[in-house]
């Protein structure tokens, strides 16, 4: 039976600072459709969904080309307002949450549940007092649609980051009206499990006629809930798939123009790693929703050392805790130096660099170009990139030093730019993360945290990532600690790997091992796992 449409695409394009982003995009999307659109980053993904969704920034720099119809009539949206109006609702790929309201609040924002009460009578409606019951109701049956374990009462900032991302699905879901929705990488901050949770959703809604425009750089949760998928390069629809009659080579090769065999090939280290550089011993981190309770650990000079686990286990706490992110104690030791914790600006003085997995809130400052993101950390911490005016007495910023770092890191991490001076707010979300590495780089540590790498970026900047950070360590002898959710990923770059459960260390293991045997360590099915080390 044919599907009835409700959205057509027709001729879309759009320029951004004379840089061509959309050029002629066309497809259409059924009701209770899941479309998949992939790209790499700066194909245009969000840029197309910014347009659909009458974000400001499209009006402001110029507007855009071709037509938006809905249910068979254009639209034009000048504001999200119209398409939350018209029934379209959109998560985006960064957070808008509102960090002191609990998760409830988050959930009804803006379409509040309120209560009749006496004051209504002499001063309005604008004074009628807020229904808690009926608020908290909403919220479990928008969470119970999801089928996860959120308690509703929970203070936004104290959650996890995939906690986070389900309370923005819940808000678009708690919407009567909503019958389109675009979910711009919503499994990117999800582990596995959650994120199978999350397809099943997706499926629900659907079926209840929710049509569903779903961005991804998972190419296998694509497959798995898409009815259709659409790949942009460049800009530009370059295939119109069906998960039957493809698979994850064919659309991965047509998002980045060549043929793609398998990404993460293990390469065996033949040097022989040194002494101990971060002893780690009894350390406590109090980080919500990542506790930390007691884990110890080695990290041996010249190391890439990965630390994985599930969401909520502690993983995360354990980069943030060490540079003084969270309130921590215990014992660490670098280089046979103590280092003192709840003190950021004196573990990054030692030389210890990290990579938050909260770019937008923690790594960068947006409103700022990219050149002065990459040099911002080294220049305060280091008072590097500044040169001495005659007199010795007035030290400025090095315009040049820090155009040319800018530069080398924006060719060596392949980010998509106009140039360095432009805005970091002004690239996708996998151009960010990018930014985020190059100024942990342009510190020059000597032990470098890298929480979740990947996060966000295609399927052919993961290499360039991954690639990336294992020449930084064997050509400049960095030791790294990569903290990450992507088990295969770590395996590919990593020496050894710590698998954290409940706070602790369920064992730690040889990248080379079995992927059962780490399987085996997340799920606590191992009561006691002695250390196995390559020899």
């Amino acid at each position: 039976m044919a599907v009835q449409e409700l959205l057509r695409m027709q001729g879309v394009g759009k320029s951004y600072f004379g840089n061509r982003v959309l050029a002629n995009v066309n497809f259409t999307l059924g009701k209770g459709e899941i479309l998949g659109l992939v790209g790499e980053n700066g194909a245009g993904k969000s840029t197309l969904m910014n347009i659909l969704f009458g974000m400001p920034v499209i009006a402001e720099t110029g507007g855009f080309e071709g037509k938006i119809l809905l249910d068979g009539k254009e639209v034009f949206f000048t504001n999200p307002f119209e398409a939350l109006e018209a029934g379209v609702g959109m998560v985006h790929q960064e957070f808008s949450l509102i960090p002191g309201f609990s998760a409830a609040e988050n959930i009804v924002l803006n379409r509040e549940s309120t209560k009749y009460n006496l004051i209504v009578e002499a001063f309005g409606d604008r004074l009628r007092t807020l229904d808690r019951p009926k608020i908290d109701a909403r919220a479990e049956k928008a969470i119970d649609t999801l089928n996860v374990v959120l308690d509703k009462k929970t203070i936004v900032s104290e959650m996890p980051v995939g906690h986070k991302q389900f309370v923005e699905i819940a808000r678009e879901i708690d919407k009567e009206t909503t019958r389109l929705l675009v979910l711009d990488e919503p499994t990117a901050v999800l582990t596995e499990g959650e994120a199978a949770i999350l397809l099943q959703s997706m499926r629900r809604l659907a079926d209840m006629g929710i049509s569903i425009i779903f961005i991804s750089h998972r190419l296998q949760e694509i497959l798995d809930v898409c009815d259709k998928i659409i790949v942009l390069r460049d800009g530009e629809v370059v295939k119109e798939l069906t998960p039957e009659k493809t698979d994850i080579f064919e659309i991965a090769s047509a998002m980045v123009g060549r043929s793609i065999d398998k990404q993460f090939l293990r390469e065996e280290r033949v040097e022989i790693l040194g002494e101990p550089l971060l002893k780690v011993e009894n350390l406590w981190v109090d980080m919500p929703g990542e506790t930390v309770r007691d884990v110890s650990f080695e990290v041996r000079k010249g190391e890439i050392f990965g630390i994985g686990g599930l969401a909520g286990q502690g993983k995360l706490g354990i980069g943030n805790g060490i540079m003084g992110l969270f309130a921590a104690g215990g014992t660490v030791a670098f280089d046979s130096r103590p280092v003192p914790l709840n003190d950021p600006m004196a573990v990054l003085s030692m030389g210890i660099a990290a990579v938050s997995e909260d770019r937008r809130e923690v790594g960068l400052l947006l409103d700022e170009p990219i050149s002065w993101n990459i040099i911002f950390t080294a220049l305060q911490v280091q008072n590097r990139f500044l040169r001495t005016l005659p007199g010795g007495f007035i030290r400025i910023r090095d315009i040049k030093a820090i155009r040319e770092c800018a530069r080398q890191y924006i060719e060596a991490l392949e980010i998509k730019c106009v140039s360095e001076r432009q805005r970091v707010v002004e690239l996708s979300g996998g151009n960010q993360q990018k930014v985020c590495l190059a100024k942990a780089f342009a510190l020059e540590p000597r032990l470098l945290f890298v929480a979740e790498p990947t996060r966000g970026i295609d399927v052919g900047a993961k290499k360039v990532v991954l690639d990336t950070l294992r020449e930084y360590n064997r050509k400049n002898g960095v030791t790294i600690v990569v903290i990450s959710s992507e088990l295969e990923e770590m395996r590919s770059i990593c020496d050894r790997i710590a698998i954290i459960d409940e706070g602790r260390v369920a064992g730690i293991l040889p990248a080379s091992a079995p992927s059962a045997e780490f399987g085996l360590l997340m799920l606590g099915k191992v009561e006691k796992t002695k250390e196995r080390v390559n020899v």
